[in-house]
């Protein structure tokens, strides 16, 4: 949910795919998180989320879009949301959210990115693979 005012948002149900904290050796030379750090944490929150669909070895195919909104700082709480958007026979495309939680004495919730990133499942010799069926509830 978002407040225009503030551009703060809450974060969404359920459990986050992947939560760190940004740390100082993470920074860049204006004191914020490398874009490359932030890609390789959703692409590891994307993957958790394919690990169990596929069940089995994945390996991540294309990042379909990416979009940075806002900096990330050191000792934000980075959290990340994924949810798996298309299935294909071999493939799976997930769609990740981004927020940090910062600034104890006056805490924040913001959103600094979002993504949408295919991932395919691989067999030993990693080469795609049929995905196992979807289980039905």
């Amino acid at each position: 949910m978002l407040n225009k005012d503030t551009q703060q948002v809450t974060l969404p149900a359920g459990q986050p795919a992947l939560r760190v904290v940004a740390m100082p050796r993470d920074t860049n030379g204006e004191g914020s998180i490398f874009g490359g750090r932030l890609m390789s944490q959703v692409d590891i929150a994307g993957s958790i989320v394919v690990l169990a669909r596929a069940r089995g070895r994945v390996a991540t195919v294309a990042v379909n879009n990416f979009h940075f909104r806002k900096p990330v700082l050191v000792g934000d709480l980075l959290s990340c949301f994924a949810n798996v958007k298309t299935t294909g026979k071999t493939s799976v495309t997930v769609h990740v959210d981004v927020y940090v939680q910062r600034n104890a004495s006056a805490p924040e919730c913001l959103q600094v990115a979002d993504a949408e990133l295919t991932y395919v499942a691989l067999d030993a010799k990693r080469r795609p693979r049929l995905k196992p069926a979807e289980e039905k509830s």
